[in-house]
């Protein structure tokens, strides 16, 4: 049972590794590469390296706080202790309801793949037949996530390392049926050059494809119910530069070096599929569906779990219902598991609703809380590493480096990507920005509100302890 909560140890070490390799594949890499390689040609390698970089930061600065202190409130706890109550408050609802659009998005997603299979199920159908299901799984104990989520991971683990195997085998001109002079590293600059639209495009590029590596931070919250959550929480860290290096940045050169980036397939199949495609591999796009559909059940898997965890750390510091902390004889917080569900239930409604008004703006006003996540645990980081050098320095067996410039660093960072988005109308960064800032300041706003309403009251009269004797 992990320490301080009635949450039980049900994850294994197996499944910790798994959720941590799992948690940097999402179902973004494979379904919104295609737009990012459309922007900023072979470049965009640049853009996954420079986001890729931004996140082992982030992800090292979590992973200090966390294995000095696990819990399943992850940054949100942390920055509870390190900035102020408000701070924890905010980032915990705002991650929270970022979880539940995410839910939403990806139910509706993998409905559609599989309506396009079963037809005669609605997409409406599908997406309350998956999310029942996982429903069902997240209800029944914390080792049935981690097991479904090991397998989910595995997939995807197996798939994209199958894809690069194959592709550089087809690269090297070892792969029989494959044209070596079409798909070869020239790819990379043989069409308008490496950075065919500018330097420029770099940047734009990091606007597409930072969203796709949310999730890294999964991991760290699953800590807290795992065997060892110390070990576990180091391993992930230090792990987390090969993850993003072979999934991201590895698979990516195989496409763009099997494909040029201006071929039209990339756009019209998804970057993924063309490839396949070009290798002349059967039934590619079937294969891929299956790929997404699995990072769409393993997101949604995650999602659930990592929104129920969020509310349950929020209610056992009396920032959500008191309910939330309770578990059942399972060690599973039912409460915080079916309100997360309904309201993804709730933005599953508004999307058949009304997908272009209300959705969109849930979907929006949710986009750039992944950065606000990441600037709250750079400066939670500044602050804990002197409350943890000052009462427990025995406890720091991870260590952000060059601490505290590189911490400055990373978060002036995250705030140019901020600033950038700001002024990108062509994909709706400004929008995106501009709608999460207002869905901030709201709750920014209760919780100052509630700070002052509970310094504003009375304190309960102290009582005489009731072993003081008199000696008079």
């Amino acid at each position: 049972m992990t320490p301080g909560s009635g949450l039980q140890a049900g994850l294994k070490n197996r499944h910790l590794t798994m959720i941590a390799i799992g948690g940097v594949i999402g179902a973004g890499l494979f379904v919104g590469s295609s737009s990012g390689i459309a922007t900023a040609g072979p470049g965009i390698l640049l853009s996954y390296a420079l986001v890729g970089t931004l996140v082992v930061l982030v992800m090292r600065m979590l992973g200090e706080m966390s294995a000095a202190n696990p819990t399943s409130g992850s940054f949100s706890a942390h920055a509870d202790r390190a900035l102020g109550r408000w701070a924890g408050f905010s980032i915990g609802w705002l991650y929270w309801f970022f979880w539940v659009v995410v839910l939403a998005v990806e139910a509706t997603a993998g409905a559609k793949i599989l309506e396009g299979w079963v037809p005669a199920v609605p997409q409406w159908g599908w997406a309350l037949i998956v999310m029942t299901v996982l429903t069902a799984t997240n209800l029944v104990s914390v080792g049935s996530y981690g097991e479904f989520e090991f397998w989910f991971a595995g997939i995807k683990v197996v798939a994209i390392g199958a894809f690069i195997v194959i592709g550089l085998l087809a690269v090297f001109g070892v792969l029989p049926g494959v044209d070596a002079e079409k798909a070869s590293f020239g790819n990379l600059t043989s069409h308008g050059g490496f950075l065919p639209h500018g330097p420029g495009a770099i940047l734009t590029g990091v606007l597409l494809v930072v969203f796709s590596f949310m999730g890294s931070e999964i991991a760290t919250l699953a800590a807290g119910e795992s065997e060892d959550p110390q070990r576990a929480v180091t391993k992930s860290t230090n792990s987390i530069i090969w993850r993003i290096g072979v999934f991201y940045l590895g698979s990516i050169l195989i496409v763009v070096s099997l494909l040029p980036w201006d071929d039209p397939a990339i756009g019209k199949e998804g970057s993924y599929v063309a490839a396949l495609d070009s290798l002349g591999i059967a039934h590619a796009g079937q294969i891929m569906n299956v790929i997404v559909l699995t990072s769409v059940l393993s997101c949604l898997n995650s999602g659930l779990y990592t929104a129920s965890r969020m509310a349950f750390s929020l209610g056992e510091r009396g920032d959500a219902p008191k309910a939330f902390a309770r578990v059942n004889s399972r060690g599973v917080p039912m409460a915080a598991i079916l309100s997360s569900v309904v309201f993804g239930f709730v933005a599953v409604f508004f999307n058949y609703l009304s997908p272009d008004k209300i959705f969109l703006f849930l979907v929006n006003s949710s986009g750039a809380v992944a950065l606000f996540v990441w600037l709250v645990i750079c400066f939670s980081q500044l602050r804990m590493r002197k409350i943890i050098q000052r009462e427990a320095p025995e406890k720091l067996v991870v260590k952000m480096w060059l601490y505290p410039y590189l911490t400055w660093a990373t978060a002036l960072m995250i705030m140019a990507v901020l600033v950038y988005m700001l002024f990108d109308t062509e994909h709706d960064g400004r929008t995106t920005v501009l709608l999460s800032l207002l869905v901030a300041a709201f709750v920014l706003v209760i919780a100052v509100v509630r700070e002052r309403l509970r310094a504003n009251r009375p304190a309960p009269a102290a009582e005489a302890p009731a072993d003081r004797v008199s000696v008079g």
